[in-house]
């Protein structure tokens, strides 16, 4: 993405007013690679340093971000609806919800203040069910939405709903009565609405990728996105049954994971192969959707990682390591463009 050398730098109003919901993907996918880096550590001590460092920055990142987000709709918020309406750029409003999902898990993880904690994430989780209800509802009621709009963003609502047990569900054992029952409900309800979302979606991606031209150019990552639920619906169904006595649930559940991430790594590959396919036929232009590379990325490197855990299946360790690898050099890759496209000013002028 190129800035016009003879346009000046955009104002913070002009920011603000085109500011893309999608920027907290940069939040979800550092987060999640924290996290990751956090949970590798502890076979390779040298990486603490590291997993720490990138849970400051991530939390240094979503506060210069939410600025012109709260500002679009506090100022604009004539721009902020028409967003809100618009087709595709719609779906990638939960990305901020999901990114105080994320900022929740990595406070567990880091061992923050549990009141900090419970903060984020009983907002990431109201927010995430009212931006599934919202930008379905109207997708549902209205005619705006044709197959060319179908892609893989449309799973993001969906995400946000099976993320919410991932901090949820171990949060669970520091609440007591009503506020247990109430945090158990939201975890349930965003886990079965998510992953029967997922599914549903699902049938209606691949029919578009069947019968239909292809999402390309800068939708391109999208595809990416498809590793999303797959790596983080057996997780949080993982995390909620360690709180149910129910026999053989469990195990089960493991049963579940061990195939998702076989159709997780299948799909890997495939996005990998299509990505390169794009790439060589010059149809990869930087955008921020390049974020939507990494967060999928990590949720497979999350369940391969627990599925190592729990079952002697060492392709599952090695596995995740070369994802993390993966994710760690298009992170740093889609990092550098993006702060480029912020010195030029180019990722804040509209496309």
């Amino acid at each position: 993405m190129s800035a016009d050398s003879g346009s000046p730098y955009p104002s913070f109003a002009e920011i603000s007013r085109n500011f893309a919901p999608g920027w907290f993907a940069a939040v979800m996918g550092t987060g999640v690679l924290s996290l990751t880096t956090l949970s590798l550590s502890r076979q390779w001590p040298v990486l603490e340093c590291a997993a720490f460092g990138l849970h400051l920055f991530n939390q240094l990142l979503f506060l210069l971000l939410a600025v012109p987000w709260l500002t679009r709709w506090l100022r604009f918020p004539q721009a902020a609806l028409a967003t809100l309406n618009h087709p595709v750029q719609a779906s990638f409003y939960p990305t901020f919800s999901i990114a105080l999902l994320v900022l929740a898990a990595q406070g567990l993880a880091f061992g923050h203040d549990l009141a900090l904690v419970l903060g984020l994430w009983w907002t990431g989780a109201l927010l995430t069910y009212l931006f599934s209800f919202v930008i379905l509802y109207r997708m549902f009621l209205g005619e705006h939405v044709a197959l060319d709009h179908v892609t893989p963003a449309k799973f993001i609502p969906a995400v946000g709903l099976v993320v919410i047990p991932v901090a949820g569900g171990p949060l669970l054992e520091q609440l007591q009565g009503p506020a247990r029952e109430l945090a158990l409900l939201a975890n349930v309800l965003g886990l079965g609405a998510g992953s029967l979302m997922y599914l549903s979606l699902l049938g209606l991606m691949i029919f578009r990728k069947y019968l239909h031209k292809p999402a390309l150019g800068v939708l391109t990552p999208t595809v990416w996105i498809q590793l999303a639920p797959i790596g983080v619906i057996p997780v949080s169904l993982m995390n909620l049954l360690a709180h149910f006595s129910l026999p053989g649930a469990m195990e089960t559940a493991q049963v579940l994971a061990l195939l998702l991430w076989g159709a997780g790594v299948w799909w890997l590959i495939m996005a990998l192969l299509m990505t390169l396919a794009a790439r060589s036929r010059g149809q990869l232009p930087f955008a921020l959707s390049w974020w939507g590379f990494i967060f999928p990325l990590g949720a497979l490197v999350t369940l391969s990682l627990r599925l190592a855990q729990v079952m002697p299946l060492a392709a599952a360790w090695w596995g995740g390591v070369l994802a993390w690898g993966l994710m760690l050099g298009l992170w740093a890759l889609t990092l550098f463009k993006t702060l480029r496209g912020v010195v030029s000013g180019a990722v804040f002028r509209p496309h």
